[in-house]
């Protein structure tokens, strides 16, 4: 393990599994991260090395065939990949929201379903609340939801689906207002529906289509799709919980620990990009000496290190926080502002450091420099966090009256 960014008090199990997940990103991912995005190709022979090592069931707990573990070991392990390529830390996010929130909201029969064949990485999870033009304000969701006998019909917009040709199982939000009148707050009358479906694109369902992949900047690899549903029926034993109207509170659920994620694929690639920095920077000479013996490039690794040591000290704490039990909205938002924010510049200054041949394709700060601009936006932007973090603080110390 590098010196920066070490964890203390994990056990032996813990300290066994993100070795042997570092081991695996080390020979399987850095070595073809960067032919695959750039031929924006899904990692299929790394995703099926993922589900030899158990990844895809990390948190489903022993019961359902998973090992169990912790948001923590969780997160350890999404900053390792990350490190890698977050490509592939994404495709493991989306699947590992579906199963929390199953795991912590879903009916028995659900739960009896799903989560087993989700910890072998047969189902593989999605989940999709945004639309094309509601950005953050997810109360002005228009997709819905509408109880037809013992079947609900859906149509709707959904985007920005990652996982959406790959996966199997969508976790959708929809309006919904059976039983909510008119006049119901926004919040109150969304449920969470879950979608089987064939991987693919096209249609994958009757009433369900999954166009081709968004083209985006960074962040490639990995299949990011619009959902569109026109008519599509599903059995009302597919809403999560069994009991409509609780839609919101499920997703804001899964997004927390999804935020916790992101943080962790923040320090992820800022710690690849501080590996970058400071090798480049020993190897490459100007006026005579390596450019990390100049003063200006001893303090950009300076900043860089601390950054990155910062952020993830931030993250394991948030993780903590969630796995005791307690309410972690403040810390998860923190960390995932931070290490979003930090990312971005210990990445901007690794690029500086490699000077012109930053700029080339054949250096992987290159890719890095594509991908951090994702995390800025990835489970609610900055100012979501800002906002999320200065009600919390004004609960927390609220005057007397």
């Amino acid at each position: 393990m590098s010196r920066l960014a070490r964890t203390a008090g994990l056990t032996d199990v813990q300290q066994e599994i993100l070795s042997t997940v570092r081991n695996f990103v080390d020979k399987e991912i850095i070595p073809v991260a960067t032919g695959l995005e750039h031929r924006d190709e899904y990692p299929t022979d790394i995703v099926e090395g993922l589900k030899e090592l158990g990844l895809f069931g990390l948190m489903i707990p022993e019961e359902y065939g998973g090992l169990g573990e912790s948001l923590l070991t969780y997160a350890l392990c999404v900053e390792e990949i990350a490190r890698g390529w977050m490509s592939v830390s994404g495709i493991i996010n989306t699947h590992f929201i579906v199963a929390y929130m199953l795991k912590q909201h879903g009916t028995q029969e659900q739960k009896d379903t799903f989560l087993p064949r989700m910890a072998l990485g047969e189902v593989r999870g999605a989940f999709s609340m945004s639309e094309p033009a509601l950005g953050s304000d997810v109360s002005a969701i228009s997709s819905k939801g509408v109880r037809e006998g013992d079947e609900y019909v859906l149509d709707g917009q959904k985007m920005w689906l990652t996982n959406g040709g790959s996966s199997t199982l969508v976790a959708v939000l929809c309006r919904s207002d059976e039983g909510h009148p008119e006049g119901t707050a926004p919040h109150k009358s969304m449920t969470t529906f879950l979608v089987e479906k064939e991987a693919g694109f096209g249609e994958v369902r009757p009433g369900l289509t999954i166009p081709g992949k968004i083209d985006k900047m960074g962040y490639k690899g990995v299949d990011t799709t619009e959902l569109i549903m026109d008519g599509l029926r599903i059995p009302a034993n597919r809403v999560l919980g069994g009991t409509t109207g609780r839609g919101f509170y499920q997703m804001m659920d899964g997004v927390e620990v999804g935020r916790v994620n992101v943080a962790a694929r923040g320090c992820g690639v800022a710690q690849r990009a501080f590996e970058l920095g400071v090798s480049y920077a020993q190897q490459r000479e100007t006026f005579g000496k390596p450019i990390a013996q100049h003063q200006a490039i001893q303090f950009k690794l300076a900043e860089m290190g601390t950054k990155v040591e910062a952020a993830h000290a931030m993250m394991v704490n948030a993780a903590r926080k969630k796995d005791s039990g307690e309410r972690n909205d403040l810390e998860a938002g923190m960390a995932k502002y931070l290490a979003s924010e930090y990312c971005k510049e210990v990445v901007e200054d690794a690029f500086r450091i490699h000077g012109g041949y930053g700029f080339s394709k054949e250096y992987e700060i290159e890719r890095l420099y594509r991908e951090a601009p994702m995390l800025l936006i990835g489970e609610g932007t900055a100012e979501i966090q800002k906002m999320i973090i200065g009600r919390r603080l004004l609960e927390e110390y609220r005057l007397e009256s």
